[in-house]
């Protein structure tokens, strides 16, 4: 006799009063702060992180703190709430580093058990893991080497390194925490292509270490912190594409040529609304994957992965339909769909590219790999 698979449970994925209020908050915010023509200047400036806007957003509005419980010095909120503050901060194209900080890091301290730490990051400490971004999870980690307390190694283009104060490397025997600005630590900013959310190569010379006991296998720990922050990305991928269409459709209502109204234009419309469709569809994906990550539920892998390949992909479409659609000046630099589009291109990369989390989605239910013929 056939049976049905399990449906996972899962809550209600509508957002909640509390959700809205601390979207409104954080909205209001960004809008007075972070204005996309400041953001530009700030791209252009030596010091890309806005850290005066992270100290009011973990300070003030408690951001940095959401996932963190209450006994360690946190809100006692969820990763649901935590991926409501990443959809905004992708609408604003925010240079601030909660993905890595509030989201990676605070993913992995808690998969660890680490609690001191935990409290100064839940306090707006900046701490970022020392791994590639573009590592997806369960990918092959390379460890670093850790002999007497000292760390030596070097690992490439890590994000919110640069604004980092604490800094987690991994070695075959755990994890440790290492004072990013202690002797031994080299960091080189790197010009990247999203210049809001910058990457730093990182050289560890005989830096001190410390390492943080954990009975969780270092590798597992890991996995669990770069899924969390996957969903995260979705969620802010998702923020990105919904701002580029509330953009592209503000536009096309005022802008005239030949006489008419470009939004009068029907292919444009059917654009338009076939990009709705498929961010509405990158919106449920996004959603579940943050009440899964949420509720620790078992769907978790799969629902990670889902959300960050279609929004990864939503995201680069809204983008450049965004700088199409805007013509002339979508192309120039004093327009901000540039800001997004590359946001949108360098975000689908991190934390592995669409295809690689295509993959995982095809080893974890079991869909056969693709057998070459010859001849």
């Amino acid at each position: 006799m056939n049976q049905t698979p399990a449906t996972p449970d899962t809550g209600d994925l509508l957002y909640s009063e509390v959700e809205e209020d601390l979207r409104a908050s954080v909205r209001a915010l960004l809008e007075k702060r972070s204005p996309w023509d400041v953001v530009l200047a700030r791209t252009e400036s030596a010091e890309t992180t806005d850290r005066e806007l992270w100290a009011t957003l973990a300070g003030e509005i408690g951001c940095a703190a959401l996932a963190v419980p209450e006994a360690v010095g946190g809100a006692g909120a969820s990763w649901r709430e935590a991926a409501v503050v990443a959809e905004e901060l992708g609408r604003a194209v925010a240079p601030v580093p909660f993905l890595g900080s509030a989201g990676i890091t605070v993913a992995l301290l808690l998969a660890l058990g680490e609690h001191e730490l935990l409290a100064e990051v839940a306090a707006g400490s900046v701490a970022a893991l020392a791994l590639p971004f573009g590592t997806a999870p369960g990918d092959t980690i390379g460890f670093l080497d850790v002999s007497g307390g000292r760390v030596s190694g070097a690992v490439d283009g890590v994000a919110d390194a640069a604004a980092a104060d604490t800094l987690l490397v991994v070695a075959e025997d755990g994890v440790y925490r290492v004072d990013a600005n202690a002797t031994g630590v080299r960091r080189t900013v790197l010009v990247s292509l999203d210049m809001t959310r910058p990457l730093a190569d990182l050289v560890f010379d005989g830096a001190p270490a410390y390492r943080l006991e954990s009975s969780r296998p270092v590798g597992e720990a890991v996995t669990a912190a770069l899924r969390t922050g996957a969903v995260l990305l979705a969620a802010e991928q998702l923020g990105v594409a919904e701002q580029c269409l509330a953009m592209t459709v503000d536009y096309l209502a005022i802008r005239r040529q030949f006489g008419r109204i470009l939004g009068s234009y029907q292919a444009l419309k059917h654009r338009l609304a076939d990009l709705w469709v498929l961010i509405t569809q990158a919106r449920a994906a996004a959603r579940y994957a943050a009440d899964c990550v949420a509720a620790g539920s078992p769907d978790l892998p799969v629902a990670a992965s889902l959300a960050k390949a279609h929004c990864s992909a939503v995201a680069q479409l809204a983008a450049e339909e965004c700088m199409q659609m805007h013509g002339g000046i979508g192309f120039s630099w004093e327009h901000p769909a540039h800001l997004y589009l590359k946001r949108a291109k360098s975000a689908a990369i991190a934390l592995g590219t669409p295809g690689r989390h295509r993959t995982i989605l095809a080893e974890l239910v079991n869909v056969p790999r693709p057998t070459s013929v010859e001849g």
